[in-house]
């Protein structure tokens, strides 16, 4: 298949997983402004996505197709999605959806800080910078001290693009021997017993409008999951990653018409800055890459 015919649609898919996360991260503020809690919102985020995935699978390829020899590695990369999940659900809940969603753009930030502490990946000076840049344009943003922002809600936004990193690694670690497909079958099915015991322990009433919004948060989580996934199938990271920023869009939207809230001044200027950092460190690793492969089949 040419090229351009498989960049555009991974851009695409890109692109519609960014509107349905930020679709979702909405309908989870509404869902908990009309009383549900954090379990009910986990719970049903990951119900809902393995009732996707079995489908999608049993229809597909079929359940062999999602075997695993690697159940352990499954598991803990379960704990630690299911942990940053709860964390960054929670930093949705806390800030405006602009400003949370803003946070989140510090991931390559994070990956990159890991990645060269945990993995001893080469780091040169310029992503060195790039990093330094990117916490400038946080301390914009939250403007400590300011009183603008709940403290407890900028740390979770913080940790929560921490404990992204962090998965991404085990990710690119896992990916070395499974599909994208079983990665997600297999976490969206070990959340579940997991989620179901504070689900029932806190189990409430709602009304038919809330569980409606719960049962969206599920299938919007799975479609843009699948959305994520697939579009790395298609095009290269350089290329994927850098439509997620267009969620500020769409968080910006969904905050001023659903909550009548606009980012802060600050926001608009902090968010450029943490957004070109990330971008820069993405350049960074695909030029690396390209010339680590250049070298090798010099080599060769």
């Amino acid at each position: 298949m040419p090229l351009n015919d498989r960049i555009l649609p991974a851009i695409g898919l890109r692109l519609l997983s960014a509107l349905l996360l930020g679709s979702m991260y909405a309908v989870i503020k509404l869902a908990e402004a009309r009383g549900a809690g954090l379990p009910d919102i986990l719970f049903f985020r990951q119900f809902g996505a393995t009732l996707l995935m079995v489908g999608i699978v049993v229809v597909g390829p079929g359940l062999g197709s999602v075997r695993t020899q690697r159940i352990g590695a499954h598991a803990g990369r379960t704990v630690a999605g299911l942990t940053t999940m709860a964390i960054s659900f929670g930093a949705m809940i806390l800030l405006p959806l602009a400003e949370s969603t803003t946070l989140q753009f510090t991931v390559p930030i994070f990956a990159t800080i890991l990645g060269a502490v945990l993995l001893g990946e080469p780091t040169g000076w310029r992503r060195w910078m790039a990093v330094l840049a990117g916490f400038a344009g946080v301390l914009i943003v939250v403007r400590p001290g300011g009183g603008h922002f709940p403290l407890l809600g900028t740390a979770a936004g913080l940790t929560a693009a921490l404990g992204t990193a962090i998965v991404s690694i085990l990710l690119r670690q896992i990916g070395r021997t499974e599909a994208a497909m079983t990665t997600v079958f297999w976490f969206s099915g070990l959340s579940v017993p997991v989620l179901a015991v504070p689900f029932a322990l806190h189990l409430r009433q709602h009304d038919a409008v809330t569980w409606a919004m719960l049962g969206g948060i599920g299938v919007l989580g799975g479609l843009g999951q699948l959305a994520l996934t697939g579009a790395l199938k298609l095009g290269p990271v350089s290329v994927v990653v850098p439509m997620d920023y267009s969620s500020l869009l769409w968080a910006t939207l969904f905050g001023w018409l659903l909550f009548a809230q606009l980012p802060a001044p600050a926001t608009w200027v902090g968010a450029p800055v943490i957004i070109g950092s990330g971008l820069y460190i993405v350049w960074r690793e695909h030029v690396r890459r390209r010339a680590g492969t250049l070298e090798t089949i010099t080599s060769a």
